[in-house]
């Protein structure tokens, strides 16, 4: 589930409660212990994405931070954190995204396997 995907709700919230709570909030509604939060963040100090982190460990999710640069805030609070150790955004950016690709493609091939 993209938390990013709900866009109403994430209006919601940033016009009642404020921007920082917008991912938080909705974990309120949908995590449970064990499930896995990723949390994506190039400079790593995206108050809205630590916010959420900060959550998802206090109620026991397993939790993994793609970040760039130093790794900031979020880079710590994670149980794994994949870090892209340069300045330049767009090479962290493109990182990320090669990333995700291979998670994706770790699920398809799982099933791949079991079908």
């Amino acid at each position: 589930m993209a938390l990013t995907d709900q866009l109403p709700t994430i209006t919601a919230y940033a016009n009642d409660v404020g921007y920082d709570v917008i991912f938080a909030e909705q974990l309120k509604n949908f995590a449970q212990p064990g499930d896995l939060f990723m949390a994506i963040s190039g400079s790593g100090n995206s108050p809205n994405v630590v916010l959420a982190m900060d959550y998802a460990n206090s109620i026991g999710c397993r939790t993994i931070a793609l970040t760039g640069r130093d790794g900031g805030k979020l880079g710590p609070k994670a149980q794994l954190n994949i870090q892209v150790p340069v300045q330049h955004m767009g090479r962290i950016e493109d990182a990320h995204m090669n990333v995700c690709h291979m998670i994706g493609y770790y699920f398809m091939d799982c099933e791949a396997q079991t079908a």
